[in-house]
């Protein structure tokens, strides 16, 4: 079984590359994010005529998560992070698929800091923290998928080059601790757990001519819990996706089990 996230970066205007990149790569299970459109714009007739069920969550203009499934519908299980309930901002939705509790996340990006949306940056992580605790308490098999807006390291595994960076709410120390701490817990991080010194980006800004240098950034990542990390087999980025024409920002990550 395949499993994918990818940041999307407005659905919309992706759709073609959406359904391209179904067609061409197959995955089984997708979690998208920054989908930046309501419910009703949401391409559902298209992904099913692709071969894909879908669960969505959307909002206008911003943020927007989503879950789809190659010959089978996601059972929503949850469309709030717990820990707040006046967050109403589009960012997490859970879902039972093929036997496995799949999350699609797009976690705040928190800039400018240090300032309110770092400290909602830092907050929501550390519910997201929380809540993945639960989940490993569960002994189920759990994927958590998405854009996590963190940098792990100052290692050029996890980013070409520092120095543009230093202020970013991507690279500070509270955020990475959440993400240790994540690691901590038992979540296994596909991509280092069979690559652990490659430079396998997932980001490469629009601005700067960063992605014809290849100065991109690892912040989008999947966690499996025990059971799924017995059964991790491959996992990689679909890089050459970020090379298409008026592409997202970011590319798809991937990983296979079995």
């Amino acid at each position: 079984m395949k499993i994918a996230s990818w940041n999307i970066n407005g659905i919309r205007a992706r759709e073609p590359l959406l359904l391209r990149w179904l067609a061409e790569y197959e995955p089984d299970v997708v979690c998208l994010q920054e989908l930046k459109a309501p419910d009703d714009a949401f391409p559902e007739d298209a992904i099913n005529k692709a071969g894909y069920g879908a669960l969505w969550r959307g909002q206008k203009a911003w943020n927007g998560v989503a879950i789809l499934a190659r010959d089978a519908q996601p059972i929503e299980i949850r469309r709030e992070l717990p820990g707040d309930p006046d967050d109403v901002e589009a960012r997490y939705l859970e879902a039972a698929v093929e036997g496995m509790i799949v999350v699609s996340l797009y976690l705040p990006n928190g800039n400018p800091q240090p300032g309110p949306k770092f400290d909602k940056k830092n907050q929501w992580f550390d519910r997201m923290v929380r809540h993945a605790a639960s989940l490993l308490d569960t002994d189920l098999p759990v994927v958590l998928a998405g854009d996590w807006n963190v940098v792990p390291t100052d290692s050029v595994a996890d980013i070409y080059d520092t120095r543009s960076w230093l202020d970013d709410a991507l690279l500070q120390p509270e955020p990475r601790a959440a993400w240790q701490t994540l690691l901590a817990q038992g979540w296994t991080d596909a991509i280092r757990a069979l690559h652990p010194d490659a430079p396998l980006y997932t980001f490469w800004d629009y601005l700067r001519n960063r992605w014809p240098r290849d100065a991109g950034l690892r912040i989008d990542h999947l966690l499996l819990s025990r059971p799924l990390a017995d059964t991790l087999s491959a996992s990689g980025v679909d890089k050459e996706v970020r090379g298409w024409e008026h592409t997202s920002d970011h590319a798809p990550v991937w990983l296979t089990l079995g």
